[in-house]
């Protein structure tokens, strides 16, 4: 009920009105459990994407009702049937949920690609409500669009007049994926795989005073090492932006999802002002603001109260390091919609400045750290060979842990890039950045920047061997993952 709980930070709350919800939730969940006999089919498929004038192939993963990813109610089953309609084999992770080990959707990880034409039946009780998505978790095809948003509602109607929208993002190229992969591990421009827009960015030259509450960004390094041809909103530009209908004086709910393969992001809000009620699905004390950072694969849930007079607001999203960003335009009745340039100053670099501030609703349980295991973040050198304590590989163990251990992870990144690292199969608190303790956000993907260490500690109650990766998606496919393992030793 963490999510629930973020919708009623900092307003009034109506006790019928909240119980009524609660049965609501009871109620609904039994009947669709009831009702829940056969599979939801999830498919994957082929679909042509105009970006830009120029048509594109990429894939789409689409729900029963036909439309992108899934819309779940907490309490349901998550009873799902993947269908590969396309002539390649695929395999998709469910992230932001903790299945049983097995159903991870990790090829290599307890289960087998998906052959084309044929399914694959997913079963299990799901426990976590918030924002999520899917994605591919084989080679680069996430970098094709295979992502869609995987929403775990508390209620099947917002509790109050909230009104709610999903935004899933994207970095887009008309380039082969694996052919940009080759370029950067032959040297090739310095790390920058280029599509027609310059080169990487060395964001040492920037100006970060702007942005993360004033405070300076990191150190200098590379921001980018893929140059893209867009970035996409809901699979759309600042071109032909979507225009969300909202009312004056309302209360919109916004629910951005980071699906980049590459491109951490800030949210601008522009002139309004917003809550951070929730990171990774996970609900946190309130934080004002009109900029918020977005790294590769987090979520933000931001509460916007729309204002009376009404209006057109356009609320951009702007990768690092670049002047093209995207965006989509909220507009009350009537209100005439302005055309927002694509380009504009470039982006500093996302940091840790808010990430300092998070406070999660959750707290974690008071039993101490069994012990604390050293992780170097490495490489990055000419050949873009990235890897974990100096090793590059894709699904050797890191180190091992016994079910009831509750363990720290302190990670230092040695490199000159940005890595979002994700946990599968567990979520875990922020417990230090640098050398100051925190009772930070109950995350599933956190951002450690160059020279700095990043602290996080998580409960080893989910047996298996878990993914442990930096999610940009060429670092991760050059090096930049292991695994964690259980084991019954001592």
């Amino acid at each position: 009920m963490f999510g629930a709980l973020a919708d009623f930070a900092g307003m009034d709350m109506n006790r019928r009105q909240l119980a009524a919800g609660l049965a609501g939730i009871t109620l609904m969940g039994a009947h669709r459990f009831a009702a829940a006999q056969e599979p939801r089919l999830v498919t994957v498929s082929r679909r042509t994407l105009e970006v830009k004038g120029k048509a594109a192939t990429v894939f789409g993963l689409t729900g029963p009702d036909g439309k992108p990813g899934l819309d779940m109610l907490l309490g349901e089953r998550f009873n799902v049937r993947l269908r590969n309609s396309t002539d390649t084999s695929t395999i998709v992770h469910w992230h932001g949920l903790t299945p049983p080990y097995g159903q991870d959707g990790v090829p290599m990880l307890g289960q087998d690609p998906i052959p084309p034409g044929q399914s694959f039946d997913y079963d299990f009780a799901n426990t976590r409500s918030g924002t999520h998505w899917m994605h591919s978790h084989m080679g680069l095809q996430e970098q094709q669009l295979l992502a869609a948003p995987l929403i775990v509602r508390e209620t099947a109607e917002p509790l109050f007049d909230t009104q709610e929208h999903v935004v899933l993002l994207h970095d887009f190229t008309f380039r082969d994926p694996a052919g940009i992969l080759a370029e950067l591990m032959g040297g090739s421009g310095a790390h920058a795989a280029h599509s027609g827009h310059g080169a990487a960015t060395d964001h040492s030259a920037m100006d970060h005073s702007t942005m993360g509450h004033g405070q300076p960004a990191m150190a200098a390094g590379m921001l980018n090492d893929v140059v893209y041809d867009a970035y996409l909103a809901n699979d759309r530009t600042l071109d032909d932006p979507e225009v969300v209908a909202v009312e004056k004086g309302g209360v919109l709910r916004l629910r951005i999802i980071n699906g980049a393969a590459a491109s951490n992001m800030w949210v601008d809000l522009g002139a309004l002002e917003g809550e951070l009620i929730a990171v990774d699905g996970n609900a946190i004390h309130p934080l004002k603001g009109r900029v918020f950072p977005l790294a590769i694969a987090q979520r933000a849930d931001i509460r916007i109260r729309i204002p009376e007079a009404g209006g057109a607001f356009p609320v951009l999203f702007r990768p690092e390091g670049v002047a093209m960003r995207t965006g989509i335009v909220l507009a009350t009745a009537g209100a005439a919609v302005q055309r927002v340039a694509e380009e504009g100053d470039p982006a500093p670099a996302v940091d840790l400045s808010q990430e300092r501030l998070y406070r999660a609703v959750a707290t974690p349980r008071q039993e101490p750290v069994t012990r604390t295991e050293m992780l170097m973040l490495t490489g990055g050198g000419a050949d873009y060979l990235w890897g974990l304590n100096g090793k590059a590989s894709m699904h050797d163990t890191i180190f091992t842990v016994r079910e009831g251990e509750r363990v720290s992870i302190m990670m230092h990144n040695m490199t000159a890039m940005s890595h979002p690292m994700h946990l599968h199969g567990h979520y875990f608190h922020v417990t230090a950045i640098g050398n100051t303790a925190l009772e930070g956000a109950l995350r599933d993907v956190v951002l450690v920047p160059p020279g700095e260490t990043v602290t996080i500690t998580f409960d080893a109650d989910n047996p298996g061997t878990w993914a442990f990766h930096c999610h940009h998606a060429y670092h991760m496919n050059a090096g930049m993952m292991g695994t964690i393992a259980y084991t019954s030793a001592a």
